[in-house]
This record gives structure tokens, sequence and C-alpha cells, in this order.
């Protein structure tokens, strides 16, 4: 028999518009005011009194020209490497230095570098790249609180929705470079990991820097996971550690060179 759903519905807040640009400032400065994105619109469940305008088959349409777009403007991009790691890195980090130092590697021998073009981590490869006079893209996303590019960007594209985002870094790197940082690295490193075991994705090399940060993590992998065969002994050599960003690039390279020397696309 079937039952009255009790999903508890949210009643919506009557919230007037800002009439003027500093009215809008003043908004986004209060403290506790969240920005609505296009993915907490495109994830939440349907409320009844969603419009066709607002409905998620419309939102569809919104999807496919960032998809569109995204490509468009990467297209030209054959050699990127892609680099990660927290946006809360201070510039006087060692993690920082050795971010830049492997950028302006990975530039120098030819390669794109792409982040998330926010700062941290990410400004600090954009701008290793940009010392050498190589190309530095930024892929940033809208957040409910403000990202702003970091200044060493030769590209600069803001996406809307993370799964554009994400796909345009997997689509355009021969290499993932993964320092520390929190969920959302530990998502993309997750997710490379995933589409290369599963051969969604061809297998190309994923770096884990700094291993005091990572041994942690791994010694769980190697333990636990592996103990409760959950991988396999083999997907472990999916992940390169180093603490040196010429032994990373040189392992890239490396890694690269022997995917073309096979016939397969580096």
């Amino acid at each position: 028999m079937a039952t009255k759903s009790t999903k508890p519905r949210v009643k919506k807040k009557n919230v007037d518009l800002p009439k003027t640009v500093a009215e809008a400032k003043q908004l986004e400065e209060t403290v506790g005011y969240w920005h609505l994105t296009d993915d907490e619109m495109l994830l939440r469940s349907p409320e009844p009194e969603d419009e066709l305008k607002t409905s998620d088959s419309w939102r569809t349409f919104r999807i496919m020209g960032e998809f569109v777009n995204g490509f468009d403007e990467l297209a030209t991009i054959t050699q990127g490497v892609s680099i990660f790691g927290s946006a809360r890195t201070p510039e006087d980090d060692p993690m920082y230095a050795a971010a830049r130092e492997t950028g302006a590697l990975l530039g120098a021998a030819g390669f794109e570098i792409i982040t998330g073009g926010g700062p941290g981590i990410m400004e600090a490869a954009n701008r290793g790249a940009h010392d050498v006079g190589g190309k530095s893209v930024g892929c940033n996303i809208q957040l409910p609180f403000e990202q702003m590019p970091n200044p060493y960007l030769t590209k600069s594209l803001t996406f809307k929705y993370f799964m554009v985002r994400k796909t345009m870094f997997i689509k355009y790197s021969n290499a993932y470079v993964i320092f520390p940082g929190g969920f959302g690295t530990m998502d993309e490193l997750f997710e490379a990991l995933t589409l290369i075991q599963t051969r969604k994705i061809r297998n190309f090399p994923v770096v884990l820097f700094g291993s005091q940060y990572w041994q942690g993590l791994l010694q769980w992998i190697t333990t636990t996971m592996l103990r409760e065969k959950y991988i396999n002994t083999e997907d472990l050599g999916l992940i390169h550690l180093t603490d040196s960003p010429k032994d990373a690039v040189d392992f890239i390279i490396k890694t690269c060179n022997a995917g073309i020397d096979n016939g397969k696309p580096a």
C-alpha cells in the first residue's frame, strides 16, 4: 500500500533582491550569506513549484553550452599536465616553492600547465609555467564564496558545473601531479585512479608529491584496502610518489615518451 511521502520540505524564505550594486556587495559581505550555485540547483531534489525554465531538462542546454565552450577554448592544449593541491598553501610554504619549480620544469619541457586557477598550489604551478614563458591555464569554478583567478594565467576559464570542469582536466591532461590538499584534491586524485583502473581512460602518470603528507593514506591503501582485496597489487603501480620536482617531471617525460614509442598518444 502506497504511503504519503514524509520527506520534509524546506520552506523558502522571501529574500529581497538588491536594487543597487552597493546593496549587492553589502549582501555578499554578510556573515553566513550563501551564493546559490548552478551545481546546487542541478543536484537538488525537484520541488512541486519548479517551472519548466528552471527544470533539469532545460538546464541540460546550459551544461551543453559549457562543454562546447570548454572544448573550444582548450582545443589547442595537446601536452597538458594538471597540477592539484590546496588553495590554502601560503607563498612561504615549501610546497608552494616545489609546485612553482615543478610548473617551471614542465613548462620548460614543453608541457602546458593546467590548474584550478585559484591561489595556493594552483597559483604556484601557474607561476612556474609563467616564469619560463610557458602556457598557464586556469579552470576556475563558481563557488558560494569568491575564488579569484591568480595573476599568472595565459588562459582563464570559469565553469559553473564541477562535472564539466573535471572533464576538461581529464581530457586535456597527459599527467596529474597531486600536491598536499583537502577534499577537492582527494576528489581529483581518486577520480583519475578510478578511471584508469576501470580502463575508462588511458593509463597516464599520477604523481603524488610530498611523501610525509601522503604516507598515512598510502599505508592504509597498501594494508587495509589491499588486504581486504578491494584493489589488486597491480593497482598500487598507478601511483608515483616523490619529493623532488625534477623526479616528478622526469617520470612524466619518461612515461609519456614510452606511450609514444608504443604507438599510443602521450
